[in-house]
């Protein structure tokens, strides 16, 4: 199976954004990648999108996974998926969003990401009290 990246052409260069996310490893399955989509987690342009929606060699993508926001743009197209190291070239990661990736890494080696350690048994019950009105 050989990958070729497709450069942007008039009607060539057209490729879903589902299928962009699947093809550059940001998700296991084109599925995966429409509920996320579908989820409001991947905005292009800083909107909403669909996974209809055609990528454009430029276009802002922004991807919520859990903790972790990943802002790439595009800088080539594919429909196919192909080996990780050409999955890499079809995106550069914004220098904000690795540094965010970054110190959100070295908070999790420490201990102090947010959300990170469970409530004790007295916060628990205090936001049960605060939940169920109790």
């Amino acid at each position: 199976m050989k990958h070729v990246a497709v450069p942007p052409a008039d009607d060539a260069g057209r490729v879903r954004l589902d299928k962009w996310l699947w093809a550059a490893r940001f998700f296991k399955t084109r599925r995966l990648a429409v509920e996320a989509i579908a989820a409001g987690q991947v905005r292009v342009n800083g909107n909403k999108s669909k996974p209809g929606h055609e990528v454009r060699v430029g276009e802002c993508i922004a991807v919520q996974k859990g903790s972790f926001a990943i802002e790439v743009h595009v800088q080539a197209l594919s429909a196919q998926r192909g080996p990780a190291s050409v999955a890499q070239t079809l995106y550069a990661e914004t220098p904000e969003s690795t540094q965010r990736r970054e110190e959100l890494r070295q908070q999790k080696a420490q201990g102090m990401a947010p959300g990170g350690e469970r409530p004790t048994k007295r916060e628990r019950r205090e936001l049960d009290r605060w939940r169920w009105g109790a």
